[in-house]
């Protein structure tokens, strides 16, 4: 029998030692053990993504019970600690005795029964002191408060304050930690949305209406994405109604040329693509060949006629393609903080200096790709984070440099989603103030 806390604690210490990307490393792990119950899958999805998001309050935790800090523990043992606390604080229905007799079993069965007792030691010592843990005061420590309430490094948290200030910082940090629903876009030329929707639900799924969008929905109470006839039939894809937004706001007509210069997986190419109701030609590009395979799929899944994957380096310019596009979408390779809530190990891969880098590199691409524009053609510029540097920053910077102008788009903007900044060609999209992903959009015309 599988035991689903031991393929937990695989995962846990592999991210740990190698930095391997959780989500990654997880949705790997459910795809070979596709055979497990649902409930099994479900409690492993759970265990694992809840102990990385909650890890910084975790290590508090063990840290103030546990005379051997975290970071001094081996791997093993503190991937165990960490899953046992996660278990105790935010597991109501696995009773506490179970949390640690199990812990005890792990670290017996991975050699280390010498620390079956320090193990035990510590996870019993919170598990009966749970309600005397001391928080830090959020009056005269607001930085480090906020940081172990909602496991967020504390420079962020500064960051966070200092740009947006405590309501709309809380907000943020409080959506980061809701698990969501996934978000799908109907993919029309493979069918309406209503028979989408009655095959979902035959197949035993919840679904409900995207929040701004009419081609999302949400859905939930699936076991394998993968395994649903929708999906295999190609009807639909998934993708957050932030990015099916810089389709609806590029408003492409059909016929047009559009050329996606780092598009994998290929959502936003495979959106416009749709749009186009299999007219014109849409070019997704991207770096490697296992990224621009990924698009492939998509495509070959999605029934897409008119659109083709490329491997391109976007620094790299193409004499080719110079001034042949209607529409350039350039959705950058950026700090990610905007998809914290889905990708819960990118806020500790990142650091001020990781952001700097990223923003002169976001600056070298769209030096090149610009060239690739019409005149009067529009660039759709778009990253999933929600640091000025990255984002208005940089599209100012067009407009001073590269010979670009915004483009309003209040017209073009939902009509439950309502940002004042649209009448000056970008918007912000925070989490917490809106209901989906923290994302920037800039639209901005060749002169």
């Amino acid at each position: 029998m599988t035991n689903t806390r031991e393929l937990a604690l695989d995962i846990l210490v592999d991210i740990d030692r190698n930095k391997n990307l959780s989500h990654l490393a997880i949705n790997d792990t459910l795809s070979n053990y596709q055979y497990l119950e649902k409930k099994d899958r479900a409690f492993l999805s759970r265990l694992c993504r809840g102990t990385i998001e909650n890890q910084i309050q975790i290590d508090y935790i063990i840290n103030q019970f546990s005379k051997v800090k975290v970071n001094k523990c081996k791997p093993v043992i503190r991937a165990i600690l960490r899953m046992g606390v996660y278990q105790l604080r935010f597991m109501d229905q696995v009773p506490d005795s179970a949390v640690c007799n199990e812990a005890v079993k792990l670290a017996k069965k991975r050699g280390f029964k010498n620390l079956t007792g320090f193990v035990n030691g510590v996870l019993r010592t919170i598990a009966r002191s749970k309600d005397e843990i001391k928080w830090p005061d959020e009056n005269k420590k607001p930085v480090q408060a906020l940081s172990v309430a909602y496991s967020m490094p504390e420079w962020l948290v500064k960051e966070w304050l200092k740009e947006y200030g405590m309501d709309v910082t809380k907000s943020m940090l409080e959506a980061f930690l809701i698990a969501k629903p996934t978000t799908i876009r109907v993919q029309k030329s493979k069918g309406s949305k209503e028979e989408l929707v009655q095959m979902l639900r035959d197949e035993g799924v919840t679904v409900t209406d995207g929040s701004y969008l009419k081609e999302a929905c949400k859905i939930s109470g699936y076991d394998y994405l993968e395994g649903m006839e929708a999906f295999e039939e190609g009807r639909f894809q998934v993708q957050d109604e932030s990015s099916m937004l810089v389709g609806h706001l590029a408003a492409p007509e059909e016929g047009m040329t559009i050329l996606d210069v780092c598009s994998a997986p290929g959502g936003k190419s495979l959106h416009v693509a749709d749009k186009l109701s299999g007219t014109g030609r849409v070019i997704a590009r991207d770096l490697t060949p296992y990224k621009v395979e990924m698009i492939e799929d998509n495509i070959e899944r999605l029934g897409v006629t008119n659109m083709e994957a490329q491997v391109f380096d976007a620094l790299d310019f193409d004499e080719e393609m110079e001034e042949k596009a209607d529409i350039v979408l350039a959705d950058l390779p950026c700090s990610g903080l905007g998809i914290i809530g889905r990708k819960g190990d990118i806020k500790y891969n990142v650091s001020p200096e990781k952001m700097k880098e990223l923003s002169k590199l976001q600056r070298d691409i769209l030096k090149v790709v610009v060239r690739y524009v019409k005149k009067g053609g529009i660039l759709m510029y778009s990253t999933c984070t929600i640091n000025k540097e990255e984002n208005i920053k940089n599209a100012q910077w067009m407009c001073e440099e590269l010979g670009m102008e915004m483009v309003a788009f209040d017209d073009l903007m939902p009509e439950k989603l309502s940002l004042d900044t649209a009448k000056e060609g970008y918007i912000q999209l925070l989490p917490g103030q809106c209901d989906c992903d923290g994302f920037f959009i800039a639209k901005l015309r060749r002169l």
